[in-house]
């Protein structure tokens, strides 16, 4: 109990902090920016692009265009050969390995000492210290934490760093105490492979008290149902009763929710969704609300700007500063890291639902989409729909994915849904019908499109057979860790992919 009470007053005591960062917002980020600038005028990037004589924002944005990872990968890659200071004033060691959406190569992040201690740990803090402060008589430091993280390995350009999940990396630099508190122990967490690791953690945790968990939905349910298999019990309560957090990111929840509400049946069982990547931590939930909208946090040495998406694609696209976006619209988002990322188009798109404070949400990724059609579908759409849908038809899903219906002779295109149900739907009929329906009512474009089946047909719904996703993501040696079956794809190439699979 008292080991409890004094961890949770050093999170709890930060909260002032927090508070003033969000309350001044602009001004935190103005002086984000400025120190930015500072470290980055002798770096090989920042001489290349006349650092030296940038003096406002304004000129910021003239000498720098928008960088994507292809831009900066002649950099990053000189880096992975143990050159420093191509991007950031100090040492690069460590490298996060992002799969991508689309892509099955890899992508490697580079991760600075400042990037570490002042954005991906000070993040981890902070979501404690929102949770301690909404919780007061948390218990969650009585037990242990489980995360379900990914592996690394030495970079094989130079043996002198490392490169791995981002999970992976923030493990193998946490303050040893952290391993106090932590499950599985690291030998186990850090293994490569998942079905391995997989069997291990189940075991190895399953006389553990975990009060909370952090991960990836799709591996945090295959752990709790090994759990339950080899335990033989109903629920995870039964193993781990004194559960209270489930901390979450990287793909929408809401999918999701139903089957965790089953997994773990608790009226006090809490659910914070955080915006975490490889290239930095941005925003965490501070209320229960089920939308899960977020708190953008602003004191961790990165620097946003915010694209619309009518300039997406443009040749000299503009951006938006903090003080100039507007809520409910869609914005591209660019960051300026502590780890040498200069205006980088990371990939996803937001939009804000609150402007005081700065609160938004996770609309989907500039290139997880589906416009075959004009329709515009993006992530949001879809899991808003699905949602709909499930409740409807009393059914839950485990992983699903989406892909265009091309034209053919004289036939309308489409949508072809692949979809592996943990619980099918009592009327699949009903199903397909209520996520047309509800994509229409959310999606104006996809309901114009709709209209008299001329452009687009209703939806054809698959379903899979269990295992299917995991077996797909196993060939493609992305299991386990951050890694996410792409949602929405504007070609067939994966959805073809898991046919193929699927006739084998």
């Amino acid at each position: 109990m008292l080991f409890n009470s004094v961890i949770s007053w050093y999170f709890k005591k930060r909260i002032q902090q927090v508070q003033h960062s969000i309350n001044n917002a602009i001004d935190v980020q103005n002086s984000t920016w400025l120190n930015l600038i500072h470290n980055g005028v002798r770096t090989t990037f920042g001489m290349a692009h006349g650092f030296s004589s940038i003096k406002s924002r304004d000129s910021f944005r003239k000498n720098v265009p928008i960088q994507t990872y292809e831009s900066l990968k002649p950099y990053i890659e000189r880096l992975m050969l143990g050159h420093q200071f191509e991007l950031w004033p100090s040492e690069i060691k460590w490298f996060a390995k992002s799969s991508g959406t689309t892509s099955s190569k890899s992508k490697f992040i580079p991760v600075s000492f400042e990037a570490l201690e002042e954005c991906q740990f000070k993040g981890a803090r902070d979501l404690m210290t929102i949770y301690c402060h909404n919780n007061a008589a948390t218990k969650i430091f009585e037990g242990k934490s489980l995360m379900i993280g990914g592996s690394h390995e030495i970079n094989q350009l130079n043996n002198n760093s490392y490169c791995g999940d981002l999970s992976a990396v923030m493990m193998n630099n946490l303050p040893f105490w952290v391993n106090l508190l932590s499950t599985p122990k690291p030998e186990i967490a850090l293994m490569s492979d998942w079905e391995i690791k997989l069997e291990k953690m189940a075991r190895s945790t399953k006389n553990d008290d975990v009060t909370s968990i952090s991960g990836v939905p799709t591996w945090t349910m295959l752990l709790i149902n090994r759990l339950l298999e080899i335990t033989d019990s109903k629920n995870i309560l039964d193993i781990w009763p004194n559960l209270e957090l489930y901390m979450h990111g990287g793909v929408g929840f809401d999918p999701y929710r139903r089957p965790f509400e089953k997994l773990i049946p608790s009226p006090t069982m809490n659910y914070m969704e955080t915006y975490n990547a490889s290239e930095g931590f941005f925003g965490i939930q501070d209320t229960l609300s089920p939308t899960g909208d977020m708190l953008l946090m602003m004191d961790y040495g990165i620097y946003y700007e915010f694209m619309p998406m009518e300039e997406y694609g443009k040749v000299e696209p503009k951006t938006l500063l903090l003080e100039e976006v507007e809520v409910n619209t869609n914005y591209a988002l660019v960051i300026t890291t502590n780890a040498g990322l200069w205006r980088y188009l990371i990939g996803d798109t937001i939009m804000f639902t609150d402007i005081n404070p700065f609160r938004f949400k996770i609309t989907g990724r500039t290139k997880l989409f589906i416009n075959a059609f004009g329709e515009e579908l993006i992530i949001e759409n879809a899991e808003m729909a699905l949602t709909k849908a499930c409740k409807s038809t009393n059914a839950s899903i485990r992983d699903y994915t989406a892909a265009p219906i091309y034209f053919k002779d004289k036939n309308s295109g489409g949508h072809q849904w692949l979809i592996e149900f943990d619980k099918k739907p009592n009327d699949l009929k009903k199903f397909e019908l209520e996520l047309d329906a509800s994509l229409k009512s959310v999606n104006s474009d996809y309901e114009a499109k709709r209209q008299g089946d001329l452009a687009l047909k209703p939806p054809q719904i698959m379903m899979c057979d269990p295992g299917t996703f995991y077996k797909w993501m196993k060939t493609k040696g992305k299991l386990g860790g951050q890694n996410k079956v792409p949602r929405l794809s504007n070609n067939r190439e994966i959805v073809d992919d898991i046919l193929t699979l699927i006739k084998k």
